[in-house]
Formats: C-alpha cells, structure tokens, sequence
C-alpha cells in the first residue's frame, strides 16, 4: 500500500469543509507564502538530526537504517514544545508519520459514524495525488464508508491532467487564490497563479469547485486594488461556489509577516461590500477575528 508523510490528522473539524469532518494534513508544500499559518509543513525532513539534541523529552531519537541516519519521534513522549522546528535549518517539522491508506481507512471506519466526509490538506495535498486517488477510491468502494464526502484543500497548482484522474472519486475542492496579479502572487508565494486560474475553470466546469477563498492582507495582496477584474471573475463562479473572505493574523507566521497588519472586520466587512456591490454573490466572512 501507498505511505505518505502526514503532520496531524484531526478527527473532527466543522470549518474544513461542508458538515463534520476529518482531515488530514499532509507533510510539504511546493509554495513558500511568506504569510503561510503553518509554516512547519512546508519543508520536509532530511534527517540532519540537528533537532535531537534539543529535545528536552528525549521524544526524538537517531536511528541508523543501511548506516544513514533517521529521526525518530515519540508522540508519547512529545510535549509539542516545538523546540526541534526552532532550531531546524529547514523550520522543518520532524514529528510526521508515514501513513499508509490502509492504516488511514481504519482511522476513518473508526469514526465513520460522526463524520460527514474527509478533506484532505496540507501543506499541499495535492502533491501526494498517489495516495489520494487510493485513499477516496476506497471510501468510494467500501460499503460502511461510500456516505461520506471527499474534499480537497489545496493552493490550486495541481495540473488539468491529475485533476482528470481524481475527478471520479472527488466530490469536492476548496481552492485558495493569494493574489489577483501574477507578479504579487509570485512575491507573496515564490510560485505563479496562472494554474490556479486553471483549476478553478476547469474544476466548475466538472461542477467539483465547492470554495474560492480570498485572504485580505492589508496593503500586500491586491483583490481590493483591482476590485472591478476580481469581481468579474468571481460572479460566473458565485450562484454555486462558496466565496470565502479571510482576514490575516499573524498567529503561527514567521518572519516579515510577523511585522504586517492584521485584517480588521471593518477592511472585510469593506471588501465584502466592494464584491456584493458588483454582483458578487454567496460570500461567506470570518466567524472571527
């Protein structure tokens, strides 16, 4: 069977996707948002150890497989200090598991009965579409599992073509656009946006387009800036796709982000007026902020 690395599995969660749910998160990612909540998923570990040192549980270990060496993480032990994360040359995060479909199916049986479906994220799921593709094959064709939903959280790089291949056993994607302009996406996440316009077309002509969601930075991503093109695009998509407005905090960011401006309710509350004022319809605002 099929194994990926994968940082945290949540049994139940209401804000990933329609109903209760559990989602996993997968390990890596192929942008570098500058602005990223997550940064520990990004990279993925090589096994320098430098992290074992500074363990102050012992819940990281070396072990040496054919006389290379391999970090190994004690979930019992750990205290999620995040120690190893500070101190890792990549940030990191050493506490994954490598999980394979079948394991994953026994968590989902286990839960089965209070959950609505499963979402998949990351990092960037979608760079495991492998083991994806097995996984909702499986819910799809396994009697006590065909009920629940499977979704996609993802940044929209995936290209037409692995769409096509998940596209029979996907109910479901929820796409992030960070930035209206190439050149501010590319700043903002080291990646251009152009396929990500491509995905969105092509997974609401497949009627697979569940979520766009939009994150107002104040000053650094540019939706309000160019309000009239983004709202033209958005209207074809809005009588059946959520429109989901975000506002930046800098809980969990690292680096210059740490410096920027969170998003207050008055700045989405006037984005969100900007868009309906132009036809934009079924937007959804933060449930806090």
């Amino acid at each position: 069977m099929i194994s990926a690395s994968i940082s945290k599995i949540l049994n139940f969660s209401c804000v990933d996707g329609p109903g209760n749910r559990m989602v996993i998160f997968f390990q890596g990612c192929n942008y570098n948002c500058k602005n990223c909540h997550n940064p520990q998923t990004i990279g993925v570990c090589n096994h320098c150890t430098a992290c074992v040192e500074h363990c102050p549980t012992q819940a990281l270990q070396t072990k040496y497989i054919d006389n290379k060496p391999k970090v190994i993480w004690n979930k019992a032990a750990c205290t999620e200090c995040d120690k190893c994360i500070e101190v890792c040359p990549k940030q990191a995060s050493p506490k994954t598991e490598s999980i394979s479909v079948s394991q994953l199916i026994e968590k989902i049986q286990e839960n089965r009965l209070f959950i609505n479906g499963i979402t998949v994220s990351g990092g960037e799921a979608s760079l495991h579409l492998p083991f994806i593709i097995a996984l909702f094959r499986l819910v799809k064709t396994t009697a006590s599992l065909k009920h629940l939903t499977c979704m996609i959280d993802c940044n929209g790089s995936l290209g037409t073509t692995g769409w096509k291949h998940l596209l029979p056993y996907l109910d479901g994607a929820m796409i992030d656009l960070k930035a209206w302009h190439d050149e501010t996406h590319h700043w903002l996440t080291n990646r251009s946006n152009h396929r990500v316009f491509e995905t969105m077309n092509f997974l609401h002509s497949h009627n697979k387009l569940h979520e766009i969601r939009l994150l107002h930075i104040p000053d650094k991503t540019d939706f309000i800036e160019h309000i009239e093109q983004v709202s033209r695009f958005l209207r074809p998509f809005s009588d059946s796709v959520t429109i989901k407005l975000n506002a930046f905090r800098q809980h969990g960011v690292t680096g210059e982000a740490l410096n920027w401006d969170e998003c207050s309710k008055e700045e989405i509350d006037h984005f969100h007026n900007e868009l309906a004022q132009r036809g934009v319809q079924n937007i959804v605002l933060p449930a806090m902020y």
